[in-house]
């Protein structure tokens, strides 16, 4: 599996959970947020302090972003970085866009999720 750079963003993040259906406004633009709706729920990742009062909220994620962009069809970027943490005990909220991946982990796991990573051979910018 690929060697990967990772950047740890410097905002903390909430996920939150609306019913489906639900009109979600997005927040202020930032590093990272994430909207997706979907038959059974809409969901928001976004900065904590923009985390809407009206939302179920899991709060205080950390959020890793792969810094190099691979096509389609290169298989393992995404495992290369959940295996460690799985082996490590450390839950995750994964998702991606067109050009890369992100990897949330609970703000109480970054330092083990920055050790796994490195561990495995990841570059791990803080």
């Amino acid at each position: 599996m690929p060697s990967l750079t990772v950047s740890l963003l410097a905002d903390t993040y909430a996920v939150c959970r609306f019913p489906a259906g639900t009109a979600v406004s997005l927040p202020e633009p930032g590093a990272f947020s994430l909207l997706v709706q979907a038959v059974e729920e809409t969901t928001l990742v976004c900065a904590l302090d923009q985390a809407p009062s009206d939302a179920e909220v899991d709060a205080r994620w950390r959020c890793f972003r792969i810094m190099q962009s691979f096509d389609f069809g290169v298989p393992g970027i995404l495992a290369s970085m959940l295996e460690p943490l799985a082996r490590g005990g450390i839950g995750i909220f994964a998702t991606s866009t067109f050009s890369t991946d992100y990897v949330l982990v609970k703000e109480q796991d970054t330092d083990r999720a920055i050790e796994a990573l490195r561990a495995a051979g990841h570059r791990v910018d803080v």
